[in-house]
């Protein structure tokens, strides 16, 4: 009885995550008389005239381009930096380290939403508005502080007899490194990926406001442009907002396997 509880359970909560998901796709197939209709469809005769519209607006593949420059762009840089700044808050010990991690936990903590009026001021000053280069290094540092905390853990388990015999074998720091623990740090890389993918691919806030040039804006504003004189196309809008779903699954689904045992095991080890 208890196994059947808790089945009927993880079925019910499964329902209730998957409808809305469903929900979107499936108006995205409908035509727009049936997404209108006052009595929910279920059962109709799948049409792509939404997509037709969504992929047709103005600067579309630019969108696309930019998302994806600015994602993988800030998804690499915080995988460059997190891995030298993770590997010495394990693995040395100098002046200020245990505030070093208690500001990378503050930081993963604070909203980033709180600094935009800051960020946008200092953009401005600097003639850095519209830049991919400027939203590329906002993602990288609000992706940053997850995947310090993130590594910390899993090189901190690595055990450290493995890097000194590397050492004593005539591998320097960066080569016993480099041979030694980055080998073991695949789940650790395909967590911080898969967050920085998603954080950066969905974020609406900042580019709503350092980039509104169409030529330098990405996908979530793409969204907001399904509007016409009688009111929002929720058929375009839906099949838009599962054409940018489509990657974030593609990502998760080759990813989550390492990636939920470096969750984890990142949070509580070291």
């Amino acid at each position: 009885m208890r196994k059947l509880w808790l089945n009927g359970t993880a079925l019910v909560l499964s329902a209730l995550f998957i409808f809305p998901v469903y929900w979107m796709v499936s108006t995205s197939f409908k035509s727009n008389s049936q997404v209108l209709t006052k009595e929910p469809v279920f059962f109709f005769t799948p049409t792509f005239e939404h997509y037709s519209t969504a992929t047709g607006v103005d600067l579309f593949w630019t969108y696309v381009t930019n998302s994806v420059v600015v994602t993988v762009g800030a998804v690499l840089l915080a995988l460059v930096v997190a891995l030298a700044a993770s590997y010495a808050i394990a693995r040395l010990e100098f002046r200020g380290r245990r505030g070093m991690v208690v500001a990378v936990m503050m930081a993963q903590m604070a909203p980033w939403e709180i600094l935009i009026i800051v960020v946008y001021l200092n953009a401005r000053d600097a003639e850095m508005l519209n830049s991919l280069l400027t939203l590329t290094l906002i993602y990288f540092v609000m992706s940053l502080p997850f995947a310090i905390w993130t590594l910390r853990g899993f090189i901190a388990a690595v055990p450290k007899e493995l890097e000194e015999s590397a050492m004593l074998d005539g591998c320097s720091r960066a080569q016993a490194f480099l041979r030694v623990i980055f080998p073991l740090l695949g789940p650790g890389l395909m967590a911080t990926s898969l967050f920085g993918f998603i954080a950066a691919w969905n974020e609406y806030a900042m580019v709503l406001v350092l980039n509104k040039s169409p030529e330098a804006a990405t996908l979530p504003l793409w969204l907001t442009q399904f509007q016409t004189n009688f009111g929002n196309d929720w058929g375009a809008t839906m099949a838009a907002s599962t054409l940018v779903t489509i990657p974030v699954l593609i990502v998760f689904l080759l990813l989550q396997r390492r990636a939920t045992g470096g969750l984890s095991a990142g949070a509580v080890k070291g």
